[in-house]
């Protein structure tokens, strides 16, 4: 730890470049004027080392962490742009007597911070602000609103009152007079104006993932990757087992249910790059570490496939420290039903109102639930309730889970409260408004991006892989790439409605079998209409007892009882 009068930085190492002392953190500079706390990695900092040192630095380590100081004495906040990498860090200038909180672009790295009275906290996790004893614990309650419409807290928000979350791409200057300055310093630009040809963008494409593969195997610790058996994660198995020349360590996880295990595809592409596959079967018994869970995420979460990436992490970090993953590729390429989406919803607009409304609206509404996986009728539901919307809207209303009157009766108990009729809508609105990107694909994926993959996606990944001291690397959110796929012809992401991630299945396809790269996209989703009615009931009934609810008083037991009830 470091404290200098008001000022106190801690740490707790994950040590992956430079294992010895010299990497220890909080770290200086030569005389001390500039400290760091920073969690993540600067994938290019070798090479930024040498532009460094070529300007007359000395480094007395090997880390990423010094390059950061020395590019801050450098080239100040604009250090950012020059950065590779995923990262959340806190440097304190003792000369301008400032602080410098900083986010990377995509938010692959989280940072949380409270900003009361005279104090400021901050930290990687929630539960470092709350060790101050003095702070309330208080629910959000606009914050918790959104969360029942999404099943995810937006940034900044936290379901703590307190505590916000510095936003992806931006940074912060706190002052030592308690002034703050919140910085946006990258935005993803659309320049719709496509001037090359389907190969060459492919092929550009390809070679830039297969570099951002290579930057991150720069590992001082063993390292191997999460394979599910879809075309993302094995894209990424496939190029790091080319780098690498030798057995490939891989991860994968199964369910034993016919329509959630992917184990069998997975097995597929271990066998074509000779990799040493690990495999983990999940049952129902999975719930018992859901407390666990909840500590380690800090907030909640209704992504089922948290739960698949704990054990997953669990049992990868028995064998190494550091894996890669395919997490990313679905947001900026176009790999979700909802983009096919907004196609549909445009042939579904040409049926005479009447009939949508008189007949197929109730017609669909009333098809029977199942207990597989995205059923159909799950999906139609989910489509006719948005179809109406505009298109911004339309694509925000398919994110949702729990509508406005099912979100107002969940917190009756709460209803002389104005923050809970927050309106989710506002946030995705604001997004569409702020991309310069006009075409509706480009849009929907600028806003997913920007929201849904931060804000869910990336959270359990580092949750979840964090709890065992496993780091992850996702070389689908290289910025390069995700700045380079802003540029792509939509029809390259989304073609012809139904090839989902066209280039990445193009550029792939004489490298992975078809039946990967053709297959249907899955996830990690866990079986929990099957549980939630069998293995998991009693513990389901526990947790959300009316008498537990009733001692909490923040959702409204018959309406909970509802909802358990239609399931």
């Amino acid at each position: 730890s470091f404290v200098s009068g008001f000022v106190g930085l801690g740490h707790r190492r994950l040590a992956i470049i430079d294992l010895s002392s010299a990497g220890e953190q909080p770290m200086t500079n030569e005389n001390g004027t500039i400290w760091i706390t920073y969690n993540g990695e600067i994938y290019n900092f070798q090479e930024l080392r040498r532009q460094l040192q070529a300007c007359g630095h000395q480094f007395k380590s090997n880390t990423d962490t010094e390059v950061i100081i020395h590019a801050y004495e450098e080239w100040g906040a604009a250090c950012l742009k020059r950065f590779n990498g995923m990262f959340a860090f806190a440097l304190w200038d003792e000369k301008l007597q400032r602080l410098w909180l900083a986010r990377d672009r995509i938010g692959i790295k989280p940072l949380f911070y409270c900003h009361l009275n005279d104090r400021f906290l901050f930290g990687s996790e929630i539960k470092a602000i709350l060790c101050d004893d003095s702070l309330e614990r208080i629910v959000d309650l606009e914050a918790l609103s959104y969360y029942l419409a999404l099943f995810y807290t937006p940034a900044p928000y936290t379901l703590f009152r307190h505590v916000r979350q510095l936003l992806p791409g931006h940074y912060m200057f706190v002052n030592s007079n308690g002034q703050v300055q919140d910085v946006e310093y990258w935005e993803l630009d659309y320049h719709e104006e496509y001037n090359r040809t389907n190969r060459e963008y492919i092929d550009e494409f390809l070679a830039l993932l297969e570099n951002a593969v290579r930057l991150r195997l720069i590992s001082d610790v063993p390292f191997g990757a999460f394979l599910s058996g879809g075309v993302d994660s094995s894209s990424i198995a496939y190029f790091m087992a080319q780098i690498l020349r030798e057995p490939l360590k891989t991860f994968s996880i199964g369910f034993g249910e016919p329509s959630y295990d992917e184990l069998k595809y997975a097995r597929v592409v271990a066998d074509l790059i000779q990799a040493e596959q690990h495999e983990q079967v999940v049952t129902a018994e999975a719930a018992r570490v859901l407390p666990e869970l909840v500590w380690y995420a800090e907030e909640p979460t209704a992504d089922s496939s948290m739960v698949a990436v704990y054990y997953l992490s669990q049992m990868t970090r028995k064998h190494v420290s550091m894996a890669l993953s395919g997490d990313g590729a679905d947001e900026i390429m176009a790999g979700y039903e909802t983009y096919q989406a907004y196609y549909l919803r445009q042939f579904y607009q040409l049926i005479p109102p009447f009939l949508r409304h008189h007949l197929l609206y109730p017609a669909i509404m009333a098809l029977p639930a199942s207990d597989g996986k995205i059923t159909l009728p799950y999906k139609l539901k989910r489509f006719v309730s948005g179809a109406e919307l505009p298109a911004d809207d339309a694509h925000a209303s398919w994110r949702i889970i729990f509508d406005a009157g099912v979100r107002k009766e969940l917190l009756s108990p709460l209803s002389d409260y104005a923050a809970i009729q927050a309106d989710f809508l506002d946030l995705y609105r604001s997004l569409f408004l702020k991309t310069n990107a006009h075409h509706p694909l480009n849009r929907m994926l600028y806003v997913d991006t920007r929201f849904y993959l931060p804000n869910d996606m990336l959270v359990k990944i580092d949750r979840m892989s964090m709890a065992h001291g496993l780091e992850v690397r996702v070389p689908f959110l290289d910025h390069r790439i995700v700045e380079f796929l802003a540029q792509v012809p939509p029809s390259l992401k989304l073609r012809k409605f139904f090839d989902k991630k066209y280039i990445l299945k193009a550029g792939m396809k004489n490298y992975l079998p078809s039946e990967i790269i053709r297959r249907k996209k899955e996830g990690f989703n866990l079986p929990h209409p099957r549980w939630l009615k069998k293995e998991m009931k009693p513990y389901l009934l526990e947790q959300f007892s009316p008498a537990r609810l009733d001692e909490i008083g923040i959702l409204y037991p018959p309406t909970v009882q509802q909802l358990l009830e239609g399931h």
